[in-house]
């Protein structure tokens, strides 16, 4: 198998991805040049490490039978002040909103999650320290 996507230069200091027919535009802040047009590329990293467990643990919760009525997750990261400035930490906090929620269900879905079915969590936590913590709000 493999994956592919490209990133065309627009000027100054953004760019499009083109990511399997979705555009996304990348650029910088205007201390280095950029005018703010788009995420940063470091930041898009966390978004795919929440969007991968987050899609992993809604499936499983559905096949679990267990409802959720709200579901978000908050990503916190440590960054390094020298270059190449990098993640060496990265903190997932699951909130999930519902009735009668199962923690032991949730806890498991979020495991099979992080140690089996999310790659970009397997990719990332061969270099970062990914922990996570889980928080319930009852209706």
């Amino acid at each position: 198998m493999k994956d592919a996507i490209n990133v065309q230069w627009t000027g100054d200091m953004a760019f499009q991805a083109n990511v399997h027919g979705h555009s996304i535009v990348l650029d910088a802040g205007p201390e280095v040049g950029g005018k703010n047009k788009g995420p940063r590329p470091k930041a898009l990293l966390m978004v795919s490490l929440a969007g991968c467990t987050a899609m992993d643990v809604i499936s499983i919760l559905n096949k679990m039978k267990v409802e959720v009525t709200d579901f978000v997750i908050k990503v916190d990261a440590d960054l390094t002040d020298e270059h190449p400035k990098r993640y060496t930490a990265i903190k997932l906090t699951y909130e999930f909103t519902g009735k009668n929620l199962p923690l032991e269900k949730i806890k498991h879905a979020i495991e099979l999650s992080q140690e089996k079915y999310c790659g970009v969590s397997a990719t990332l936590g061969k270099s970062i320290a990914i922990s996570y913590e889980i928080k319930l709000n009852a209706l």
